[in-house]
């Protein structure tokens, strides 16, 4: 396969897509960032309003909704953005661990069914890209296709497993770097944004990360994200020599120090976000829920720990799909 440069004008054609807007120029510069200004009468895809966002100064804080329910009440939280992470879809939807064995066209259906119901931009898992080179370039256009507003991509040996789980391996940062020209090649629409994840720090040391995130970021990456570092140092070092957006994965258990926003902004990260907190908080009331029933024989008492009937509906917009009578 023969890929053209990277750049304006050297992008090759995106065959099959309709979308003939001109290429997005490459990657945003860290902390500043080319904004792109709405078209009147064109609406603005999700995928523009993210890139506009990574734009704009202040970190984004965020979480992975594992269900569209919580993404729905996760919007109308707040959030600007959401994570559709492969952990969540694995135990959701399945009930397995976070080892690949979620297939693309399962996690195209869940982004699918996510994006269908909200209005703020979900960025979707791409996990390794489900296979060689076609099979990237096949999970961005599928992804894109449902409604995604950009993919994360990694740089592990297939199957892949969760980055804060032990055995992982990675696949060499040239081969990595081929995956990531071709899901840039493959977008229709240039505004798609595309996270770059390395998972080396555990497998070749911290200097190996940040290169692998330096690399990928020059190559056109929008966002890079260094996978679980293992102190306040490092995730010091990570902020300060990699030039461009980066992600801070703070994992609830994982092996990254948890920092709160503010400290992580001032360090320079521009989104922080927690894949499993959503499932943590439910299986935890779903618990709790479980043993007062079997200790009490009903569950009322717990009426004001949680939601109404009437705010699920409201979180479910019944209002907008049935009529007043």
């Amino acid at each position: 396969m023969t890929l053209l440069p990277l750049g304006e004008g050297g992008r090759r054609p995106n065959e099959g897509c309709n979308d003939q807007r001109p290429p997005h120029s490459g990657p945003l510069p860290k902390g500043e960032g080319e904004m792109l200004h709405h078209v009147r009468g064109t609406p603005m895809t999700t995928a523009r309003r993210l890139r506009e966002r990574l734009a704009r100064p202040g970190i984004i804080r965020t979480l992975a909704p594992h269900d569209v329910f919580t993404a729905r009440l996760l919007e109308q939280a707040g959030c600007e953005m959401l994570f559709l992470g492969g952990f969540g879809v694995s135990a959701s939807v399945f009930g397995w661990p976070d080892v690949g064995l979620v297939t693309l066209s399962e996690m195209t259906e869940a982004v699918r069914r996510m994006a269908a119901r909200i209005s703020i931009p979900l960025v979707a898992d791409g996990d390794t890209g489900h296979g060689d080179l076609h099979n990237v370039a096949r999970t961005v256009r599928d992804f894109e296709q449902a409604g995604a507003a950009g993919i994360l991509l990694e740089d592990q040996v297939s199957p892949k497993r969760c980055g804060h789980f032990a055995g992982k391996q990675v696949i060499p940062a040239d081969e990595m770097l081929k995956k990531l020209r071709v899901a840039l090649d493959a977008r229709c629409d240039p505004d798609f944004v595309i996270f770059a994840r390395t998972d080396a720090r555990a497998i070749e040391g911290l200097d190996a990360a940040i290169e692998r995130a330096c690399r990928y970021g020059e190559l056109g990456a929008d966002v890079c994200f260094v996978e679980a570092p293992r102190s306040r140092d490092e995730l010091v070092r990570i902020a300060r020599e990699v030039p461009y957006p980066q992600l801070a994965n703070m994992l609830l258990g994982g092996v990254t120090p948890i920092l709160s926003a503010e400290e992580l902004q001032e360090l320079g990260f521009k989104i922080m976000v927690d894949p499993v907190a959503t499932l943590l908080a439910t299986g935890s009331v779903v618990r709790q829920l479980a043993k007062t029933l079997f200790r009490e024989g009903r569950i009322d008492s717990l009426a004001d720990e949680l939601l109404s009937f009437d705010e699920v509906k409201q979180v479910l917009g019944l209002s907008d799909i049935i009529l007043p009578s």
